[in-house]
This record gives structure tokens, sequence and C-alpha cells, in this order.
């Protein structure tokens, strides 16, 4: 299926006229420059920072006196980001909204719909929405052009952006490959599923058809939508007509986020061996707000704490990291200390490369708690520092699962869409094809990030992922995959 852009809601995205950018004499200020003359922005006395009351706004924009109205559902930033040409200079550094906080609107919530959360998709339930433009998940927040201080005693807001030449261009609005089909209705729908599995044989394309144009929270509710109207088990009826890696990509495709990673955690973990790299790849790349609903119904599905899953089937620093990652309690801040991220790489290069032994315990201390935007200053630093890539020390430095852990974390924590174009290509390079791995990722990222994973994939490897897919698969397996894939490039 052809990628066929975000429909515009009513109201919302592209803005009305009269939106941003702004009529003549609206904000930013004319005359006077920042600060503003009497009355202008902010309205707070006493200067910058401002006081209580005064910028950053509260829930519901910033119009200041004279300024624009947003028109309904926001405006999009601009190319690099806001401000806009003319808009007021910025202390060193520039200001970092802090998450949550007024200004951007924010897409309506929707249980279990795509989210704007780094590295993943909302929970049931509505995670907060991003607003549109934001940045992909897992990437840095753009950086704000700085301008001369007006007045260098004051300090800067936010501590500043890095200039790190390893976080990709942020890419704009929805990139997931899958979007809500337009008047969707899960009584019509279910009644193709059934007319599909009725009788004698099984009408694949139809069902192909159908779960490969529906979004996930337009696909989940089917399963109880059949029940209602048949009285049957819509997944035991997918079992009994469907085989194969088809069917696993289908029963797959029913599940909600959550719910489907919990499920390939369970599978990771349980019989004998443990998938380590599942394991790293779902912990690694989710939101707070994803591992806590993972771990909750981990809990209610199979009576066990993931945690305590994870502790029974692993060992020593391995362990640790994993555990780490499950409590799901990242700094998620957008704001980067420069500082910090200075001492945070002088403390990796201390325990690491310059001493005997490693100490494994710094690492993960560093890796699994810091913020994702303040990680990739910390790894830019680190690079400046000893002129070394941070995954070259960590193989220089450790061996085993600790290893291809901590390096699968970089990586991800780095590009997102990068680490996961590399899971893909390794699943389908060489004999065989890693058929768990592949389903996996086509299905979870496929309303999160599945244009990006597909543009580096391109990139790196000289050929398109749709492609690839094409070549790799076969039958109803290779046709549901290419339907994820949304299109060659």
């Amino acid at each position: 299926m052809s990628y066929p852009g975000y429909p515009p809601q009513s109201g919302g995205y592209p803005p009305q006229a009269g939106g941003y950018p702004p009529q003549p004499g609206a904000y930013p200020p004319q005359a006077g420059g920042y600060p503003p003359a009497a009355g202008g922005y902010p309205p707070a006395a006493g200067g910058y920072p401002p006081q209580a009351g005064g910028y950053p706004p509260q829930a519901g924009g910033y119009p200041s006196a004279g300024g624009f109205p947003p028109a309904a559902g926001g405006y999009p930033p601009q190319a690099g980001g806001y401000p806009s040409p003319g808009g007021f200079p910025q202390q060193p550094g520039g200001y970092q909204p802090p998450p949550g906080a007024g200004g951007y609107p924010s897409m309506p919530q929707q249980g279990g719909g795509w989210g704007a959360a780094p590295g993943g998709y909302g929970a049931p339930g509505g995670a907060p929405q991003g607003y549109p433009g934001g940045p992909a998940p897992g990437q840095p927040m753009p950086g704000y052009p700085g301008a001369p201080a007006t007045n260098p005693s004051m300090p800067a807001y936010g501590g500043g952006n890095p200039s790190n030449p390893q976080a990709p261009a942020i890419p704009k609005g929805f990139r997931g490959s899958i979007q809500d089909y337009p008047g969707a209705d899960p009584l019509r729908d279910v009644e193709v599923l059934r007319k599909a599995m009725k009788g004698f044989g099984t009408d694949e394309n139809a069902i192909i058809e159908l779960l490969g144009s529906r979004s996930n929270r337009q696909r989940v509710p089917l399963v109880a939508a059949y029940k209602t109207t048949y009285g049957k088990d819509l997944i035991r009826d997918l079992k009994s007509e469907l085989t194969g890696n088809f069917e696993k990509v289908a029963l797959a495709m029913l599940k909600s986020p959550a719910h489907f990673d919990a499920s390939e955690c369970r599978e990771a973990i349980k019989g004998a061996g443990t998938d380590e790299a599942c394991l790293i790849e779902i912990l690694s790349s989710r939101s707070n707000a994803e591992i806590h609903e993972i771990t909750k119904i981990y809990k209610a599905e199979y009576g066990k704490s993931l945690e305590d899953a994870i502790s029974s089937d692993t060992s020593g620093h391995f362990r640790r990291l994993l555990v780490s990652l499950c409590q799901g309690n990242r700094d998620e801040r957008e704001q980067v200390d420069i500082s910090l991220a200075k001492q945070d790489a002088q403390k990796l290069y201390a325990a690491g490369e310059n001493k005997v032994g490693t100490d494994e315990s710094q690492f993960n201390a560093i890796l699994c708690a810091r913020s994702k935007s303040h990680l990739r200053a910390v790894f830019h630093e680190y690079q400046q520092m000893c002129g070394r890539d941070i995954e070259k020390s960590i193989c220089r430095e450790m061996s085993g699962n600790v290893e291809s852990g901590m390096v699968a974390v970089v990586k991800c924590i780095k590009n997102t869409p990068a680490y996961f174009a590399e899971r893909l290509h390794k699943a389908m390079q060489g004999a065989g094809t890693k058929d768990q791995t592949l389903i996996r990722i086509m299905v979870s990222r496929s309303e999160v990030d599945m244009l990006d994973i597909r543009q580096e994939y391109v990139k790196t490897y000289g050929k398109s992922l749709y492609t690839h897919i094409s070549g790799d698969t076969s039958g109803d397996y290779k046709k549901l995959l290419l339907k994820l894939c949304g299109g060659s490039d």
C-alpha cells in the first residue's frame, strides 16, 4: 500500500487561514525587539527569566496581546523547528520546552494509538500524543538557533543544545506506514472476515486487504465485535483457517502494542535459551509509559512479574542491565546540560578505557537512567574526548551478552530507525530468515517510524526494505508484510 499522506482532520493540520505564520502586527512583537517594550512579552514584571505565571505558558497556548490565536489543531513547525525567521533572539543554548507544559497543542488522546513518546507507540488508554511535526520517536528535539544575549549576566535558559552530528534530521508529522482508515466500521469489517473464512477454503486476499489497511486501534476492537456478532472467537477461527508465518502476522496485528510486546517478552524468556536481543530491543526502544503497560500486562497474563522472569532467566551484569531497563524509569526531559554530558562522558571513560578492567555498573547507571537526548550529547562528548565511538569502547572492554546488550542500547538511543533497519537486515541476511524478529519489528513499528526505517535501510544497504522482503519471503506472508512496509523507496 503506497503511503497516502496524513489525511487532514477538519480544522486541523494544515492550519486554516489566519493561523501561523502570524499576520502583520502579530507575535513576534515589532519595534522594540527583545526584551519587549512595556506590556509586551513576557507579561510578568521582573524581566527574564519570568516570574510565576509568565513564560512558559500554561496549557492552552500563549497568545500575547495582539498575538495570533493558533488555528484549531495547532500549527506545524517550519523546517528546522521554531522560531521562524524573524523570531525573537534566544539566550545562548536556546530554550527547550519542558514536555507537557502548555505550548504546542496536543493531538487528541487515542487509546492504543501512535504517540510521539520517544521510541514507541502509545499504550492502550492513551499516552499523551505528540504535536504534529514533532520529533520522531527516539529522536532529539530540534535545536533552536541561538543569538547573542542582550544581557550577558542572565543565565541561559535550558542549558544548551549539543552540536551533535550523529543525531539524524528530525522528520515531521506522522512517520508510520499505516494510518486510520477513514470511516472504518468494526461491524462491517468482521462481516468481511467472517465471509472470508466461511465455507470451503479461505479468501486470504480479503483478510490481507482488511488487516493491512486498518490501524492498530481499528483492528483490536474486531476481536470483541466478531464475538458479539457471531458468538465465535476471531483468534480461534483465524488459527484454524491460516497457517505458518502468515497466521503469526495476522494474530500479532490483532493485539494492542503493549499486549504484543508482553507476549514477545514471554516468548523470548520461556523455553530453552533466551532471546536476549529481543528483550533489549523492546526495553530500550519503548517509552516509560509503554514499559509500565507491558509489565502490568505481563503480570496479569503470566502470573509473574517481568522483572522476576528476567532475573530467573539471565545472570550477571546482563541481568542488571535488563532489570534496570524494565523499571521504565528513564529521565524523559528534552533539555540537555552540556556540562553534565561532559561529566558523564568522563565517567564512562574512567570506567572503561582509562582503567584496568571495566566498571560495568557505571555504564549501566548512565545508559539506563539518563534521557535519550542527554545520552546523544554524552556519546558526542565521549567521541571528542577519546577519539573513539562509545560502541567501539564497549566492544573492547566487555564481552558476551552484556557487550551485545550495551551496544544495542547505545545504537537504539543514537538513532532508533537505523537500529531497527540493522535488525531487519540481520533477520533476512544469510541462509534462513529470523521470522520472529521480522514480524515483530514490521508489526510494532508500522505506526511509529516505518518511513524512517525504510529511509535508513536504503541509505545503509543500497536497496529498499520492500525489495528485500519481497525476495526473502513468499505467498500471503509476503503480501501482508509488504502491506505493513507500505511501499518501496
